[in-house]
């Protein structure tokens, strides 16, 4: 399983912060399964050019926190799960990136309308994103 990581580096959010945020987001919803293997460090910091120790820090937060496990000589894996994440806990992980959403909003002079109307569109894309097969451009 190929999994590809969003990795912004004008972002504010720390590089590290967004491959954990990521990772717990895609637990959470079931996209990474107990049992799935990650990108090793030095395979994922080559493909966005980042420092390998800032994929490294990611990894062992998530280790720490009971989320991957570290198989000798086999690399880095999504550890068996705890039950099922409520829909609450869920929103919860997402709340932050809403808050920043509505601040950017507000400071651009957006409507909630407006706002909702482009996040509605955004859902939209990454729905055709996820329903498109890795074959297609």
């Amino acid at each position: 399983m190929s999994i590809d990581f969003d990795i912004l580096p004008s972002d504010p959010v720390p590089i590290y912060r967004q491959i954990v945020d990521q990772v717990r987001r895609r637990v959470a919803s079931g996209s990474l399964a107990a049992g799935d293997e990650l990108p090793s460090v030095r395979a994922l910091a080559q493909a966005h050019a980042i420092n390998p120790m800032t994929v490294s820090k990611a990894y062992s937060l998530l280790e720490s926190e009971g989320l991957l496990e570290r198989r000798r000589g086999m690399g880095m894996f999504v550890a068996a799960l705890r039950p099922a994440r409520s829909v609450a806990q869920r929103l919860a992980l997402l709340e932050p990136a809403l808050q920043a959403a509505a601040q950017q909003a507000r400071e651009l002079g957006l409507s909630a309308g407006q706002a909702l109307e482009a996040f509605e569109r955004c859902l939209d894309r990454a729905a055709g994103d996820a329903a498109r097969s890795p074959e297609e451009p």
